[in-house]
């Protein structure tokens, strides 16, 4: 059995407009194994969200071809194969933390003793256990997103897609959801598709960082991010964590003038 979670070939998407068609992403080459953490990074308006919003079939390619777990994207949607967290948490205000992350599984039909175990499970696995009979504004921000991931694994899919989930949150408690992120890859060996502005986040995080180019969205390049598996917030402060930031913030710089 293939290990390749996602596989894009020369993938294009141009929204029309009124007057001059956008083209979004171009030419974009891309191949994830099973169990990789891979950041998308760049300039705003490069085609990080939208190449997110590809894979998870919320967008469709005017080009190319891209197939997720061996399926187009529609395919993959609807065989559930990937969680999806968004900028902000959307939580729904009038459910407590435990309804929003068994809405999913409320959908799926799973009955309510087998909500309730995965449900709880969730909860543990984020650090919210004892939480879920608050509600959403009961919570920090923070805390939110917590569950926010804790409804998108609670159907237990092998991809997680994350548009810069975190981008909102203050520096300090950006930091912690970053370990626990860390943590919670290791423990569920999940394939993590990442989108995020912050260099150090993405060295931080990932396995491997795509850094984009701007509009039209290609990739200027492929970094790989060979900090092994341990990696406390400390080690942002090694020669080898700064070496992979400097060819990151490079590679920003000089897809800039990508041609």
């Amino acid at each position: 059995m293939s290990d390749t979670v996602i596989e894009a070939r020369g993938l294009d998407l141009v929204f029309p407009t009124a007057d001059t068609p956008v083209h979004a992403l171009k030419d974009v080459d891309l191949t994830v194994r099973q169990g990789e953490f891979v950041s998308f990074i760049g300039p705003s308006g490069c085609g990080k969200t939208t190449l997110l919003r590809v894979i998870a079939d919320l967008e469709q390619p005017t080009g190319g071809t891209i197939l997720v777990n061996g399926m187009t994207p529609d395919a993959a949607r609807r065989a559930r194969a990937y969680g999806y967290v968004f900028q902000a948490a959307a939580l729904y205000p009038w459910r407590t933390i435990e309804k929003n992350v068994a809405l999913p599984l409320e959908i799926m039909g799973f009955d309510k003793a087998e909500r309730r175990r995965r449900v709880e499970a969730g909860l543990e696995l984020v650090g919210l256990a004892g939480f879920g009979r608050k509600f959403p504004w009961q919570l920090s921000g923070g805390m939110q997103q917590r569950a926010s991931i804790a409804r998108a694994l609670a159907f237990d899919p092998q991809l997680l897609l994350m548009d810069e989930p975190f981008g909102a949150l203050d520096e300090i408690v950006r930091d912690r959801l970053n370990e626990e992120l860390l943590r919670l890859w290791a423990k569920t060996r999940k394939t993590v598709i990442f989108v995020t502005h912050s260099i150090p986040e993405a060295v931080f995080l990932s396995t491997r960082i795509v850094v984009m180019s701007p509009r039209p969205g290609r990739i200027h390049e492929i970094i790989d991010c060979d900090l092994g598996a341990e990696r406390p917030l400390e080690i942002r402060e090694t020669p080898r964590f700064l070496e992979i930031a400097h060819r990151v913030r490079e590679g920003l710089r000089l897809g800039h003038g990508y041609d």
